[in-house]
């Protein structure tokens, strides 16, 4: 798999409150983040691949749920992810 266990227990103890804390909009974001970026790269070589493309479209979904949550309930834990992702609304 192109995500290992400690890889994502890196990404939740960067991004979450733990290695272990997976729950938290902050850790959901950033792995959907990661997961985006390797997708978005797997389709600029397979261009045909319709079904990576939806699970992109889906993954994108999720993520803008998650940031919608955030920005309605902590509007400075939603700034501090999105600065520290390099995201963009």
């Amino acid at each position: 798999m192109y995500l290992t266990k400690t890889a994502k227990e890196e990404l939740f103890a960067k991004h979450g409150k733990s290695a272990k804390d997976t729950g938290t909009a902050e850790a959901q974001i950033a792995l959907f983040t990661h997961r985006i970026s390797h997708l978005t790269d797997h389709l600029k070589k397979n261009h045909k691949d319709y079904n990576t493309q939806r699970s992109l479209v889906k993954l994108v979904g999720k993520r803008r749920d998650q940031l919608d949550y955030l920005i309605k309930s902590d509007i400075t834990r939603y700034r501090a992810i999105i600065k520290e992702l390099g995201l963009r609304k």
